[in-house]
């Protein structure tokens, strides 16, 4: 027993990493990384979150959702920036916890990100295959049914053409490294950008104050059992929102590419969210002062249709297109991202040491197999039920990376170099980043739980049957 327990909490040295992802070229400057957290944050989730929690939770508060939600977020993503600042590892919070607490808490973090970025990848692709697919209707380009249904079964559905086409060109792009995707990436966030404060600028002036009375409504019980109205419906409204805050850990994931990783990462990390949740705010107070909370019940493009309806079709039309161009940039992020986790599970040997093979100075072999399973999820299979296991997972990262900061803390100045940016007010903040990371989780649905621990015992097989058999880290004296 003490054998098995030796391996499982054996700490990786930090040198280990540094030597491994010294071949990972490192081009990528803040400028990058804010455009990779904008692009990977300002998603579908900008278009469609505010409309569809403003009906089903919070009413006109969902401003505040959004706010809490980036409360919460922000205090995690002081703890990520510390973090990629002292160890500019590929993995983020998978190689980082291995660290500072071993290799099978390691494990769990990167197990839970990983289920972030598999679904996360076959869901934006899916989103936009069906947005292009409503843009190109009205020329009356429609591919069969066997051919544009997601959900296998589904109106005859057998698989997502675009989805594949979607999911392999952006491979093709990551293919070619980071720094000739940051070109197309910074492009197509400065286009995406510019759509939304063009709703926010237009939609300001069809704003009616009437519709933000009550600002917070009375609390009911929705038919499904959820919270609706009250502080209980702005609750309700930050676990599902909490979603659109993930993208800052796709940052962190890079950190092994970047320039000057102990500036250049907590400027894109805390700049990209700061620049997100000004976004989220402004759409959401727009979005509910147009028209009345209940019109976007059931509405799948509440952004476009409040614009429709305020007498702006065509502006409608350009902001929909724009909001297809940001799906790929939140594509882009998470397969850059899942692509280098991939790699860190294959360059510690808990994953096919395959994965972890480097071609060309990149990690194409681990993209190759992303790119398959997320292909796979995206165009063959119903995924819907698995929804909120990317919140899920990532808030059980989250949990980990905030309080390994007080792990790497005892370190800082010995065997880890002492980080050009540190979390504020330690040792507050980091309990602060746990608790509230854990609330947020609390409050996500039953299913998303249950469905979170079927992930993690398969995790388990995976681990005890393979990776603590193949791991190649050796036992660390650090503490």
């Amino acid at each position: 027993m003490s054998r098995l327990t030796d391996k499982m909490f054996r700490k990786e040295d930090p040198n280990v990493y540094q030597n491994k992802d010294s071949h990972l070229v490192r081009s990528l400057t803040t400028k990058d990384f804010l455009a990779l957290g904008v692009g990977t944050i300002v998603s579908t989730a900008i278009f469609t979150l505010p409309g569809v929690v403003a009906a089903q939770h919070a009413g006109p508060a969902v401003a505040l959702s959004f706010l809490v939600a980036a409360i919460v977020a922000g205090i995690v993503a002081f703890a990520y920036a510390e973090m990629s600042s002292a160890m500019p590892f590929a993995g983020s919070a998978y190689s980082w916890i291995n660290v500072v607490f071993g290799e099978f808490w390691g494990w769990i973090a990167g197990w839970a990100l990983l289920a972030e970025y598999f679904i996360a990848v076959a869901f934006v692709a899916s989103g936009l295959s069906a947005n292009f697919q409503g843009l190109i209707a009205p020329l009356g380009i429609k591919l069969p049914n066997s051919l544009a249904s997601a959900s296998t079964g589904s109106n005859g559905g057998l698989v997502d053409a675009f989805v594949l086409i979607i999911i392999v060109m952006v491979a093709l792009l990551l293919a070619k490294g980071a720094s000739q995707t940051a070109r197309v990436e910074n492009t197509l966030v400065v286009l995406k950008v510019l759509a939304v404060l063009t709703f926010i600028v237009i939609g300001f002036t069809a704003i009616k104050a009437s519709n933000y009375v009550p600002f917070i409504p009375k609390y009911h019980v929705n038919p499904d059992g959820s919270a609706f109205g009250g502080w209980q419906g702005i609750y309700a409204g930050v676990s599902e929102i909490f979603l659109a805050y993930i993208g800052f850990d796709s940052i962190a994931a890079n950190s092994a590419e970047a320039k000057n990783p102990g500036k250049t990462m907590p400027r894109g990390i805390l700049g990209s969210l700061i620049i997100a949740v000004v976004l989220f705010v402004a759409v959401s107070l727009v979005l509910v002062g147009m028209f009345h909370y209940t019109n976007y019940a059931n509405n799948a493009e509440p952004v476009g249709w409040a614009l429709r309806n305020s007498g702006h079709a065509m502006i409608a039309t350009i902001v929909q297109s724009v909001a297809v161009i940001g799906m790929f940039t939140a594509l882009i992020g998470m397969m850059l991202a899942g692509s280098r986790l991939l790699y860190s599970f294959g360059r510690d040997g808990l994953l096919p040491k395959s994965l972890g093979q480097l071609k060309h100075n990149l990690p194409n072999r681990a993209l190759v197999v992303l790119t398959i399973i997320g292909i796979l999820l995206g165009a063959f299979f119903p995924f819907a039920f698995l929804a909120q296991l990317i919140s899920a997972g990532t808030l059980i990262a989250f949990m980990f990376v905030s309080v390994g900061i007080y792990a790497l803390r005892r370190r800082e100045g010995k065997d880890l170099p002492t980080p050009k940016f540190k979390m504020p007010f330690y040792p507050v903040l980091p309990a602060l980043g746990f608790l509230g990371s854990l609330g947020v989780f609390w409050g996500l649905d039953s299913q998303a739980k249950i469905y979170s621990l079927g992930w993690f015992v398969f995790g388990m097989v995976i681990y005890f049957a393979y990776g603590i058999r193949h791991s190649n880290a050796k036992v660390s004296t650090k503490d």
